[in-house]
């Protein structure tokens, strides 16, 4: 298919603003590349600039080694799936999907052939002769896919296609996106502001803050080794918990005046963190060895179901514990949290990463 390569690009508006900073990504051929990062971060912009809707102040994007600066949209051949679906209300669903191919003078047999069997794929097969508006907002959302898809283009790009839907069907149209583009193995760039569909959609992650890239990799590799302060707080659900540090005669502390054990090359730290599911919760005043114990006070319990959450006061912050099944603590009880030392996040005065 196609690789897909953005060199520092830029984006800088006639007022000034610098809404793209100077990005450099790389996707090779048949991965998805997921931009995850909140509202004007310049996640929507750098997907703009790669179709070519957006022009580009310096900087190169390349599709399959070939740069695309100076040519049109319809020339990348790229095709890309809107938020707002973007269908013609007037056409049927076999006419909104066979639109482009027409305009491309592809003969009749042609895309009769490539829409019946792009439907077959995307379950449209009954729904041919519907117009959008008898539609449910995930078969609209399949709509804007297959006409995409019976393109055959070298890039699909996704601009937050599930953010009109509600959180059941983002959940089912998240494996239909992922298995879909795995079976066609075309290179996609998609952009996001939901951090559990960037997670489980990519297999590589782009964090994006302030028109810059923060951290970009595998999924995991990112939650479990957030490179600054805002990733390990933008990426999880519950964020990290973080803790700022003090100077104390001793050593570093806690701003409630809690002493921290800490390795040499975690001298530089001006920030402790833990993820929620990484602490443990116990009445006991033992303090075990080799880890990071905090008294806290229960301020909530949140039950979820199969795991609870516990919002309490301690180190001087908030923080929030992840507890299998139902919470033995209750609001208002005194106890102790738990972090193992292998599991703390150290982070410097910058929020870059230390340990």
């Amino acid at each position: 298919m196609a690789t897909v390569d953005l060199k520092d690009v830029k984006k800088v508006y006639p007022s000034g603003f610098e809404a793209v900073k100077g990005v450099s990504i790389a996707v090779p051929d048949k991965q998805l590349c997921v931009l995850v990062g909140p509202s004007g971060c310049g996640k929507s912009t750098l997907l703009r600039m790669i179709a070519g809707l957006e022009t580009i102040s310096s900087g190169t994007v390349a599709i399959d080694g070939k740069i695309v600066n100076s040519i049109g949209p319809t020339e990348r051949d790229i095709a890309m799936v809107f938020q707002n679906y973007a269908l013609y209300p007037h056409m049927k669903v076999y006419d909104n999907m066979a639109y482009g191919l027409r305009n491309r003078g592809t003969p009749k047999d042609e895309i009769d052939s490539r829409v019946r069997s792009t439907a077959k794929v995307l379950e449209l097969s009954t729904l041919l002769d519907r117009r959008p508006r008898e539609l449910s907002g995930g078969q609209r959302q399949r709509v804007a896919m297959g006409r995409a898809i019976v393109r055959n283009p070298r890039v699909f790009l996704f601009d937050e296609p599930l953010s009109n839907l509600d959180a059941k069907l983002r959940g089912q149209m998240r494996v239909e996106i992922k298995n879909l583009q795995r079976s066609l193995g075309v290179t996609s760039v998609y952009v996001t502001h939901d951090q559990l569909e960037a997670m489980t959609l990519a297999d590589i992650l782009v964090v994006m803050n302030a028109g810059l890239v923060e951290q970009m990799g595998a999924p995991l590799d990112v939650y479990e080794k957030p490179a600054s302060t805002f990733v390990a707080s933008f990426i999880g659900a519950p964020p990290m918990n973080l803790l700022a540090l003090t100077a104390g005669s001793s050593g570093p502390m806690l701003a409630d005046g809690t002493a921290i054990a800490f390795a040499p090359e975690q001298a530089r730290a001006a920030t402790v963190g833990f993820r929620p599911e990484d602490a443990d919760v116990t009445f006991n005043a033992e303090a075990p060895s080799g880890a990071l114990v905090l008294p806290a006070l229960v301020a909530a319990v949140e039950p979820v179901g199969a795991e609870s959450f516990l919002h309490c006061a301690a180190g001087g912050s908030s923080i929030i514990v992840r507890v299998a099944g139902r919470a033995t603590a209750t609001v208002g009880n005194q106890l102790r949290v738990v972090a193992k030392a292998e599991k703390l996040h150290w982070f410097d005065h910058a929020g870059k990463r230390v340990g």
